[in-house]
């Protein structure tokens, strides 16, 4: 006896949860208690399933729109879909004038949602336009898709396609083959029709309401927090943020004393990056000089490493780039260069040779003496080859003060020059000009300095200098490292990527 209700439009009122459902009935189970409806419609939208079924635990009312009878040709559901998914509001079949059939709707309430009518999968029907429509329609495409469970069914709002034209234009029915393989596949690809125009303006309000968005995001963030995954919001931990000169990828621990001497130091300094480098007594710093000399760091290759790192300082303390440019020509510096007849003095005369090849204005003073040190003698002929100064007298000196003045009086054995009267005349003038001064090399004790510098550049490894030495840096001269060890210093270089790098007190 079910089976004599097969083919009847139905509208099935599930309640609040799953909303009310239309559409033909297609298989009734007795034993299950279950009723199928096939191109069901939910609350006026058509499902994308094409077929429901519903128990009848599930069901809170069922009302018959439509009974097919044995003279029906057409059904009445297959060509337009149900404007609401309130019970009682069907379609009826019957003639019109002309003989044909003819869609007569009911009024509907106008608080319920409307949709537009989607296009039929019957192409081979012919397209009926109700004569009641007098004015030419537009839909808007619009695509929303709610996905929510509940009792075990899934709910899916249908997408829109849309056109605009005239109400009364009746798109003609595709036929045939086209020739060619490729006509075949834009038959495909284009070649559906809108059968259907809708008569009324698409309530977007309406329809935006039977999405729940917050429902929606919920059921996200719930799924997120029990699977681990996290939130779409802000993080609750921020990102750890590194500098440009800080290492992302863990290593072993730092060891800042990486220079251990054999006698306790009484001063030590530290780099920038932290580096502890000890000082040295005067007597273990020459004898690192002399077994390096040994090994083959001869006294020319010592001054020439000297006086490359000494210009290098003294370029970036007269401005460096800003101050030598080819543009800057009126600008050239002045540097006063002050020798003595030792390996010191030496040390400078190579220093002011490469200042003076950099386009700096030296002035270099060194006293007459009948014999001088071969080395002094091998510098004195390279610096004669270059546009650099050279004066024996104080008087000769510039009067005006200069960008710099490079200390190389002093010397660790020779204290009998102190008391010479070239020594004093050239001691006065230096702290009378108002330059600044770079102490090459100094010697320890802070009674021996007659003119209190700015800057100090050691060599190797620094001495204890007093407070007159003013900043001091150090140098690297090509030691290298076993003949380090030779002398009893563990020794790891702190200069890194540079030659001459800041030493501060600890």
């Amino acid at each position: 006896m079910a089976t004599d209700w097969l083919g009847s439009i139905v509208s099935i009122n599930c309640g609040e949860s799953l909303g009310v459902y239309q559409g033909r009935v297609s298989a009734v189970d007795q034993v299950r208690q279950t009723i199928s409806l096939t191109r069901p419609f939910h609350n006026g939208v058509k499902c994308l399933v094409p077929e429901v079924t519903f128990r009848a635990g599930d069901i809170t009312e069922l009302k018959i729109l439509e009974i097919p009878g044995p003279g029906d040709s057409r059904k009445c559901g297959d060509l337009q879909q149900m404007e609401t998914g309130i019970p009682g509001v069907g379609c009826q079949v019957g003639p019109s004038q002309n003989g044909t059939g003819k869609v007569l709707k009911k009024p509907m309430s106008s608080s319920a949602p409307q949709n537009i009518p989607r296009r039929t999968d019957m192409k081979n029907q012919d397209i009926i336009i109700s004569p009641q429509q007098q004015c030419s329609k537009s839909y808007m495409d619009r695509h929303l898709e709610t996905l929510t469970q509940s009792k075990g069914f899934r709910r899916r709002h249908n997408s829109w396609s849309s056109s605009s034209r005239h109400p009364n234009q009746v798109t003609p029915k595709k036929s045939g083959l086209k020739n060619g393989q490729m006509k075949s596949k834009d038959d495909e690809c284009f070649g559906d029709d809108i059968d259907e125009i809708p008569d009324t303006d698409f309530d977007f309000e309406g329809n935006l309401a039977l999405f729940d968005k917050a429902a929606v995001f919920e059921e996200i963030e719930t799924y997120e927090r029990r699977s681990g995954t996290r939130s779409r919001g802000t993080p609750s931990e921020k990102p750890a943020r590194y500098r440009h000169d800080e290492n992302i990828l863990e290593s072993e621990p730092i060891v800042y004393r990486r220079i251990v001497v054999p006698q306790n130091a009484n001063k030590e300094f530290c780099t920038d990056s932290g580096l502890v480098v000890p000082c040295v007594s005067y007597e273990l710093h020459k004898k690192l000089l002399s077994v390096a000399e040994r090994h083959g760091l001869t006294l020319e290759r010592r001054l020439e490493m000297t006086g490359v790192c000494a210009s290098q300082m003294a370029l970036s303390l007269l401005g460096g780039p800003n101050r030598l440019n080819p543009k800057n020509v009126h600008q050239r510096p002045t540097v006063a260069l002050l020798c003595g007849p030792h390996v010191k003095g030496a040390q400078g005369i190579s220093c002011g040779r490469h200042l003076s090849n950099h386009d700096v204005h030296v002035i270099l003073f060194l006293p007459n003496f009948v014999k001088m040190l071969e080395s002094i003698t091998n510098e004195l002929n390279l610096f004669s080859k270059t546009q650099g100064q050279q004066v024996s007298s104080v008087k000769d000196l510039p009067d005006t003060p200069v960008d710099l003045v490079i200390n190389c009086l002093d010397c660790h054995e020779n204290a009998f020059l102190r008391d010479q009267p070239w020594y004093k005349a050239v001691v006065d003038w230096a702290n009378q000009n108002r330059a600044p001064v770079l102490s090459i090399d100094p010697p320890i004790s802070e009674m021996e300095l007659g003119i209190d510098a700015k800057w100090s550049l050691a060599l190797g490894l620094p001495l204890p200098l007093g407070e007159r030495a003013g900043r001091v840096y150090l140098c690297d001269i090509g030691i290298p490292q076993k003949v380090f060890q030779e002398v009893g210093i563990n020794y790891h270089s702190p200069f890194g990527s540079k030659f001459v790098i800041p030493l501060h007190s600890t």
